[in-house]
């Protein structure tokens, strides 16, 4: 059996550009290593949701690596756990973010976000002075993370099933009213209105001047990714939700930047059966809106494939989700390319790493739930189905843990 090992390259896919000629960022550039890669293995697509379904980067890496819509707890947990803190089942959690608005007719509107350098100390104050308020006996607790943006947690009660007041990264969109999505989370929805209006008065003349509210959730017990998939290892991103959400299904965090072989091989030496590594690079060139800036991203990033551990582990690379550099959209349901190269795995006829080259491999279209079966298939640890070797609920990949007599 082999290890795997995961590079995600956040925001990967594009749609095709006159200015390129009619190809994506991804087809445009130039990439020698991956399409090496692509030569030696087998290739697909993936929908991380399903076509034409835009997920954030949480919701795509949730369902690939194998945890279903019911078992997610939030991405305001994983913000939490990626910063160190503790959380537990009796809070709701939230991400708040302080930003400016302005009364216009129908509502107050967004208008920016604090500058992270230029605003910071301001930001942090302003919203410790919004700490510890209590609103229909619900208390709401705010802890500070950077540039006005906080973790909060709800205590005395509260029901996570509640709708953002947060308009996601945008200016000049409206605040939204909090609402229940069932019935059992009205005095929590009433409460975070309360809440939003009582932050209003107190920011009342400033220039940052309202706290939105966005991916509510509690905690979850859910299979660890040892328990699900029977391998185990590391998680290494920059970006700390991610962090928090490999802490939460029990892989070992690590902060880290940029794409890393040197670290791959170093966990592969310490036994590590699984290593996943996050580079968000081309999902931030992607978010400039310029198809080159995207070219360039993946050209720079191609140059860290020059020399992979195929020899001795099952390698895939692939992204979470579509970040086009045109229309404005944050992200969209487009085709992501999918390869898989490393002991025992067959090459197919794609010799060339892309949206629409990747389509015409052996493995077709995946969706997110198909990924981690597809790869423990081709390290040699499929759970046998019809076997009933462990007692974890959703196991797909051979136990690693077995308990004889």
């Amino acid at each position: 059996m082999n290890p795997i090992v995961v590079f995600l390259l956040d925001g990967l896919a594009d749609r095709a550009h006159e200015s390129l000629g009619g190809l994506s960022g991804l087809e445009a550039a130039v990439t020698p290593n991956l399409d090496r890669l692509c030569t030696s293995g087998s290739c697909g697509v993936l929908y991380a949701i399903g076509p034409g379904r835009a997920p954030s980067s949480e919701v795509a890496h949730w369902s690939m690596l194998g945890y279903r819509p019911d078992e997610f707890p939030g991405r305001a947990v994983f913000e939490a756990l990626g910063r160190g803190q503790e959380v537990s089942s009796e809070q709701v959690f939230a991400y708040a973010a302080l930003r400016p608005a302005e009364q216009r007719e129908g509502g107050w509107w967004l208008t920016g976000r604090p500058d992270p350098e230029r605003d910071a100390e301001e930001a942090e104050r302003l919203v410790e002075a919004c700490d510890d308020i209590t609103v229909d006996g619900l208390t709401f607790s705010l802890t500070h993370v950077w540039r006005g943006e906080a973790v909060l947690r709800i205590s005395g009660g509260a029901d996570e099933r509640v709708t953002d007041s947060d308009s996601f990264f945008r200016a000049w969109y409206p605040v939204l009213r909090p609402q229940p999505l069932v019935p059992e989370a009205e005095l929590t929805a009433r409460a975070c209105e309360g809440w939003t209006r009582e932050v209003m008065r107190r920011l009342e003349g400033e220039r940052f001047n309202v706290i939105t509210l966005k991916w509510f959730g509690r905690p979850k017990e859910v299979p660890s990714f040892l328990e699900r998939h029977g391998v185990t290892g590391t998680f290494a991103a920059e970006s700390a939700f991610l962090r928090g959400l490999g802490r939460c299904v029990g892989l070992a965090p690590v902060e880290n930047a940029h794409l890393n072989v040197g670290l791959v091989n170093e966990r592969l030496d310490a036994g590590d059966t699984f290593v996943y590594l996050h580079d968000k690079r081309i999902d931030e060139a992607g978010h400039t809106k310029d198809p080159n800036a995207k070219r360039e991203a993946v050209e720079l990033l191609d140059a860290s494939f020059e020399d992979l551990p195929t020899d001795r582990a099952v390698v895939c690379v692939t992204g979470d989700h579509a970040t086009p550099a045109y229309p404005d959209v944050i992200h969209s349901g487009d085709p992501v390319p999918f390869v898989v190269a490393g002991p025992g795995v067959r090459a197919d006829r794609v010799v060339e790493f892309g949206e629409s080259t990747c389509a015409e491999g052996i493995l077709g279209h995946l969706r997110g739930p198909d990924m981690m079966p597809v790869l423990l298939n081709a390290a040699d640890r499929p759970l046998f189905l019809g076997s009933r070797p462990t007692p974890f609920d959703g196991a797909d990949g051979y136990p690693a843990l077995l308990d004889p007599l």
